[in-house]
């Protein structure tokens, strides 16, 4: 839930109608795109906590070379989900579901904020009005831009998430490294594995915001608009966006976390795709797909979901 609602993540959505300006005088104090910053960034805090432990076994389950004695059953590999997750356990105990907590809300939380922030920003731009809704391609458009945005900013944060997780890098802490990246491969490995980044992220964003609007017209208007169902229906809009533009997008993350995990056999997007063809055939780019698609999906519609409640109660809508 992010390759968020994501979302960012992960991919993210938010409403298709622009916030009108509060008529509170005390609500006039911060900038409205600042108070989308706020509200992304806190939704994004809680949602990265509560579903890292499917981004760990995913971006396991895409490097499986470095654990297939813990994947291992009756002498035979197999690295499924459900395997992975008990190895981590057992050999990490419970708190090591949460490896690479640090790097992750790092990026997540400040990348949420920038998403719903910018998506406030252009949608304003648009000129578009409160009763207005987002076509198809204006979804996309938005979803694509804001998403590059967040994605080309925070890119060092995501190599770092990536390593973290993998288990094959043993990094102390954030910094060192960000120290140990740089002065290993330069500003080169600080960006690797940005295209396929790119690609994932911004279509997934662009994708799922278009696949969320969709969905949310075809809804009952009343519904949308009663205090109880609201939520609900927000969230389950989100989780239909969620799953089709996450099996959308994942032979993208799969190219990424070999590109970030090894940049000197991986130079390129080419390399990478080469290999996992030839290695796994076509499944290969749908390794970890389920927690991936699970994460996600339910991280998007959450986060989304606190983001709505959060701008209402701060006058942002």
């Amino acid at each position: 839930m992010s390759e968020s609602l994501g979302a960012y993540s992960n991919g993210w959505a938010t409403d298709t109608t622009v916030p009108v300006e509060p008529k509170n005088p005390k609500d006039n104090e911060y900038h409205p795109v600042f108070k989308a910053f706020l509200a992304g960034s806190f939704s994004g805090t809680f949602s990265t906590i509560l579903f890292q432990p499917l981004d760990l076994v995913k971006t396991r389950l895409q490097n499986p070379g470095q654990h297939v004695v813990a994947a291992t059953v009756n002498g035979r590999i197999q690295p499924g989900m459900i395997t992975i997750f008990a190895s981590i356990v057992r050999q990490e105990h419970i708190v090591g579901l949460w490896r690479g907590m640090v790097p992750s809300i790092a990026r997540c939380v400040p990348g949420v904020g920038l998403y719903f922030s910018s998506l406030h920003w252009l949608k304003a731009k648009l000129g578009k009005t409160r009763n207005q809704d987002l076509s198809p391609l204006e979804a996309i458009t938005l979803g694509v831009v804001a998403r590059t945005m967040s994605g080309v900013a925070l890119i060092p944060i995501t190599v770092i998430k990536t390593r973290y997780e993998s288990g094959v890098y043993k990094y102390n802490s954030l910094g060192g490294a960000l120290k140990a990246i740089y002065r290993a491969e330069g500003l080169r490995g600080l960006s690797c594995g940005l295209g396929p980044t790119l690609a994932r992220d911004a279509p997934f964003s662009g994708l799922y915001l278009m696949f969320y609007t969709q969905t949310k017209q075809a809804v009952p208007k009343e519904w949308l608009q009663s205090p109880t169902a609201s939520s609900i229906v927000h969230f389950s809009c989100g989780v239909v966006a969620g799953i089709a533009a996450s099996l959308a997008t994942n032979p993208a993350d799969v190219l990424k976390t070999k590109m970030q995990l090894y940049p000197d056999k991986f130079p390129n997007t080419f390399s990478a795709a080469v290999y996992i063809h030839q290695t796994y055939g076509v499944r290969g780019y749908f390794k970890g797909a389920v927690p991936r698609m699970l994460r996600r999906t339910l991280m998007a519609a959450m986060a989304w979901t606190v983001f709505e409640e959060i701008t209402r109660s701060i006058g942002l809508k």
